[in-house]
């Protein structure tokens, strides 16, 4: 074992938008605190969020905006920590920020100024930063001293903080080693998944609306009880858009999603109506008001089959389409995977760690924040507020 060369009250894992308002948090409490990170940037997905402008929180979090096998663990930490919290800050910081739709707030310029809030909150209470320290090993000794072992040296303190995210989109530096680390201290964890991400249907799907590829329309879409509505997008692979990546969330292999192509208007009431006036339009040209002419195309070849005037068609058959278009039902074949998928469903049990403070119950001084811990927002600033309610409640509690 090398000798210890630099002794924290607390030692954060992950520096990250969880791992650095926790630092700033803790420290602000007079702890002596440094957060390390592999990486050589400082916040890269932070940087890359919301295109990058960052979504930094949602107007409307709450604990049934998120996914867990514990509908309630989080309710603690966002009650403490509410998105108001968080817009103080950013008023502090002069950010011009705006709301895009559904409770989402971006800055107005780049996501940096997110990155540098953290940063400045971290000096500003005391708190170091190393970036570029690969963790190698984390021990405990028997008198309640964590051993953090690295590739800069070897730190110590009583309390260690795992704020190391999830395996999505591992081209900036992302794994599973959080996840990894509370398996080997005896934690139980979920099993874990790509999430807000596309949807990959099969090449019967493929081959009918590939072509489709880089249409957006405007939806309903179902997953078990959650519905989204918000636009799809078709892909070469399948599907995706914000209502998808919403539904992804919520969706494990073998199980269906519905699709409401024409959520504002009752496709069937809309047929009859206009075969009863007489018109002599055709199906395909019937649909041009609510789709582009290529989609009413693919929609009716693939939904029919022919294209007729509407009043030489049956009611019933009129009906079986309109229904086609308000309950497409498919069952996709997979995700896009953590290349393409915004965060990581599942992690560390919450029924492993204290709702109020974020400590395992198994392991005194060892804490879970952030994405590693079974709490996955929907799209839309979720993710964030959760980083900063849990980093808060963790570093009040350390």
């Amino acid at each position: 074992m090398s000798v210890v060369n630099q002794k924290y009250d607390v030692i954060i894992l992950g520096a990250g938008g969880a791992g650095l308002f926790c630092a700033a948090t803790a420290a602000r409490r007079g702890k002596k605190v440094i957060a390390l990170d592999h990486g050589e940037k400082l916040g890269k997905k932070i940087l890359i969020s919301g295109g990058g402008r960052c979504n930094f929180t949602n107007v409307n979090a709450s604990a049934k905006t998120y996914f867990s096998e514990n509908e309630h663990f989080a309710k603690s930490a966002l009650a403490r920590f509410t998105p108001e919290d968080f817009i103080a800050l950013v008023k502090k910081y002069h950010i011009p920020f705006h709301e895009k739709k559904l409770g989402q707030l971006f800055c107005d310029e780049s996501a940096q100024r997110i990155v540098d809030l953290l940063a400045a909150e971290c000096r500003e209470a005391g708190a170091k930063i190393q970036l570029g320290c690969r963790i190698e090993s984390v021990k405990k000794l028997g008198e309640g001293e964590f051993l953090v072992e690295t590739s800069l040296g070897t730190f110590s303190s009583s309390a260690v903080v795992v704020a190391t995210g999830g395996p999505s989109i591992p081209k900036i530096g992302a794994t599973d080693f959080g996840q990894r680390l509370a398996k080997e201290f005896g934690l139980e964890l979920t099993g874990l998944d790509p999430a807000l991400v596309s949807l990959t249907m099969n090449q019967d799907f493929q081959k009918r609306f590939g072509e489709l590829s880089g249409v957006s329309v405007d939806t309903e879409v179902r997953v078990g009880k959650e519905k989204f509505r918000e636009n799809i997008l078709f892909t070469h692979t399948g599907l995706s858009g914000p209502a998808i990546l919403q539904a992804s969330l919520y969706w494990f292999p073998g199980e269906a999603i519905e699709i409401n192509l024409s959520p504002d208007i009752n496709m069937e009431e809309m047929l009859l109506e206009k075969k009863r006036s007489g018109a002599r339009t055709v199906l395909k040209n019937s649909l041009g008001e609510q789709y582009t002419k290529r989609l009413a195309e693919i929609l009716v070849d693939n939904f029919f089959g022919e294209d007729a005037p509407l009043r030489d068609l049956s009611d019933a058959k009129i009906k079986a389409f309109a229904q086609q278009i308000m309950k497409w039902r498919l069952i996709p074949v997979d995700t896009g995977g953590y290349g393409k998928a915004e965060v990581t469903r599942g992690g560390v049990k919450t029924s492993e760690l204290s709702s109020k403070t974020m400590e395992s119950k198994k392991v005194p001084g060892l804490f879970f924040i952030g994405e590693v811990v079974d709490v996955t927002g929907r799209l839309g600033g979720y993710n964030f507020q959760w980083a900063w309610a849990s980093g808060f409640a963790a570093g009040e509690s350390v």
